[in-house]
C-alpha cells in the first residue's frame, strides 16, 4: 500500500474511525470508501478536501507530498 491510501486509511485508524464512520462523512458507501483505501477507485478531489478539513491536514500530507500535518 503507498501514496495516498496508506495515508487515509492510517488517518482513519488514528482517530479510531471506521470505514463506515468515514464513509458517512464523505456522502459515500463503505464499499466505495475501502475502494478508495485499496486503491481500487481513485479518491474524488471533493472528498480529498472533505477528508484534509475533517482530519486537519493538508492535501499535500495525504497525497504524500510533505510528511508533516497541518499546524
Amino acid at each position: 500500500m503507498s501514496g495516498y491510501m496508506k495515508r487515509i486509511r492510517d488517518l482513519r485508524i488514528d482517530h479510531d474511525k471506521t470505514q463506515q464512520q468515514i464513509a458517512t462523512v464523505l456522502g459515500t458507501s463503505q464499499t466505495m470508501y475501502a475502494r478508495y483505501e485499496r486503491g481500487a477507485n481513485e479518491l474524488p478531489l471533493r472528498h480529498l478536501v472533505t477528508l484534509c478539513l475533517y482530519y486537519k491536514v493538508s492535501a499535500d500530507y495525504i497525497l504524500g507530498i510533505e510528511g508533516k500535518e497541518k499546524k
